[in-house]
């Protein structure tokens, strides 16, 4: 493949949902996919229950800072998966977006985290199913 695909997760606050998806896209993809995240009104940092769901599953999530989302990195992503930030994603034809309903781990303790981190990890190997098909495990 010539083109290396990059995906895009965007979730409000940059700090749980999409920041675990890009995680786990970075864990089983290795560097076949480009993985970018990002928000639309980022969090001061990580959400600490997403951090300890994330390394209970051996992916270390700490080195990451939320980011604003910004108009280029929409752009310049073949794949934006938005997670509950709504109308703040801008849209681009020919694009391909998915929206996933998750729940907000916001203000949520690691037990509540951990069916989130589980369901993301089953639809990023959806996701790395379709975009490098040549690629099964």
């Amino acid at each position: 493949m010539s083109h290396k695909p990059s995906v895009l997760f965007v979730c409000v606050h940059n700090a749980g949902r999409s920041q675990m998806a890009a995680g786990w896209l970075r864990h089983l993809a290795g560097d076949a996919v480009e993985v970018r995240s990002a928000g639309s009104e980022p969090a001061d940092r990580i959400n600490p229950a997403a951090v300890e769901a994330m390394r209970e599953a051996g992916i270390d999530i700490t080195g990451q800072q939320p980011k604003i989302l910004e108009y280029d990195t929409v752009q310049d992503s073949d794949v934006i998966v938005t997670m509950g930030c709504g109308d703040a994603c801008p849209y681009f034809p020919g694009k391909r977006y998915e929206d996933w309903k998750l729940d907000d781990p916001a203000g949520q303790g690691v037990d509540a985290v951990r069916p989130i981190r589980d369901e993301i990890r089953a639809r990023i190997e959806a996701l790395l199913a379709e975009l490098l098909p040549a690629r099964q495990q």
